[in-house]
């Protein structure tokens, strides 16, 4: 998994799957786009004007449970 945010464009990325080609995107909320590959399973997302929607942006923490 990687996260990135932008600061140029204000945009948080996840990707959740490296190297598998998006087939589909589907924008399910206002500035919130889901990418899905050809079976339907969940690529990527991206959250537009992300500084307006999550709190911390530029602080990302990342942590595995189990």
């Amino acid at each position: 998994m990687n996260v990135t945010y932008d600061r140029k464009t204000d945009t948080l990325s996840v990707l959740l799957q490296q190297n598998v080609a998006v087939a589909e995107s589907d924008e399910d909320k206002p500035g919130v786009v889901l990418d899905y590959d050809e079976t339907g399973n969940l690529v990527s997302l991206e959250i537009l004007d992300a500084s307006k929607r999550v709190t911390g942006v530029g602080k990302i923490e990342y942590e595995a449970a189990g």
